[in-house]
């Protein structure tokens, strides 16, 4: 296609059309021409916003973009309401990629009870794949939002279902012939299958109503970096147990063909969550059929020590995120 704004046949056909109107706090949605979204609050509700832009993946961009913007909004307290997407795409780019794109985003924003509230569409040279950002809105009482400086001392650490989800079906889809000449096909599909976990609003809904002081979505960096940011933006020191914290045998297996830490690897589906009483927090989420493990706690002082057994190590800052060795 030509550099520049999507031909307006293609912008209605296969993006406009596939964008569907559910909720009733959004008043004005996209259209041709329309540059501004309008979205209505109650009084004693406040804007909840977020803003993600997806580079570590091309297939299911459309789902995997909603579901992690979406994840941050909950892990705020709130509930998602709609995004904007800007979607900016190369020169090479067929219009059948660009309709599923948006179809699997509207498929997940149907799914999660979110709408497709408008964005920008572009095909430029600056870009050698699809990047998509989406900018996600959602809406809150003001006395529930929930900050990650929140976090106090004594409080336990709770990791829901496993680490490493989102990095592990990542790698399966994108590098699926590789991974089907070294492992079982089952586990390889297995591991592509663990994007259907990627959502935590449930988790989140949970925790909200067991009450929680602070929430995260482990994305970027791995479990080890949102132990890092929690603990940080708190000012609270960190025990935490590496032998507690949950992960699937094939993250462990992908993971260590591609030579990666799957403790620093992209986790989005599993939320980071401070609480009061982690135990009673796992059996309220274990009732609705989500795994879940008290982790660590957190302490006063400075220190963020990681037990593995009888050794003891200091955890250090986020570092470089480890899909990035594979997908560059």
């Amino acid at each position: 296609m030509k550099i520049g704004k999507l031909p307006e046949q293609v912008l209605v056909r296969s993006v406009l059309k596939q964008a569907k109107h559910r909720r009733e706090e959004v008043l004005v949605g996209p259209a041709v021409g329309q540059d501004c979204a309008v979205m209505a609050l109650a009084e004693d509700e406040v804007f909840v916003m977020s803003s993600d832009p997806i580079t570590g993946t091309v297939k299911d961009i459309g789902s995997h973009g909603i579901y992690i913007t979406a994840n941050d909004l909950a892990a705020s307290g709130a509930e998602p309401v709609g995004v904007l997407l800007t979607v900016l795409l190369p020169e090479n780019v067929e219009e059948p990629e660009i309709r599923k794109m948006m179809q699997d985003a509207e498929r997940t924003c149907k799914e999660l009870n979110m709408e497709i509230m408008g964005g920008h569409t572009e095909i430029t040279n600056v870009v050698r794949q699809p990047l998509l950002t989406v900018t996600g809105v959602g809406k809150t009482k003001r006395k529930d939002l929930l900050l990650t400086m929140q976090v106090k001392p004594g409080q336990d650490i709770v990791v829901t279902k496993w680490i490493g989800l989102e990095g592990t079906a990542i790698l399966a889809k994108e590098k699926e012939e590789e991974l089907l000449h070294h492992f079982n096909p089952e586990l390889v599909y297995t591991a592509q299958e663990f994007s259907q976990y990627l959502s935590v609003i449930q988790d989140a809904r949970i925790a909200r109503k067991f009450g929680v002081s602070a929430m995260h979505d482990i994305t970027e960096g791995g479990v080890f970096g949102a132990l890092w940011e929690m603990a940080e933006g708190s000012g609270v020191g960190l025990d935490a147990d590496l032998k507690a914290i949950p992960i699937r045998q094939e993250t462990v297996e992908v993971c260590e063909y591609f030579g990666l830490n799957p403790y620093q690897i992209m986790s989005s589906g599993s939320m980071m969550i401070a609480t009061d009483d982690g135990h009673g927090l796992v059996r309220a989420l274990k009732q609705a059929g989500i795994h879940a493990a008290v982790v660590g706690r957190a302490t006063d002082g400075n220190d963020r020590i990681l037990r593995n057994g009888e050794d003891v190590r200091y955890l250090d800052r986020p570092q470089s995120d480890e899909l990035y060795k594979v997908m560059g």
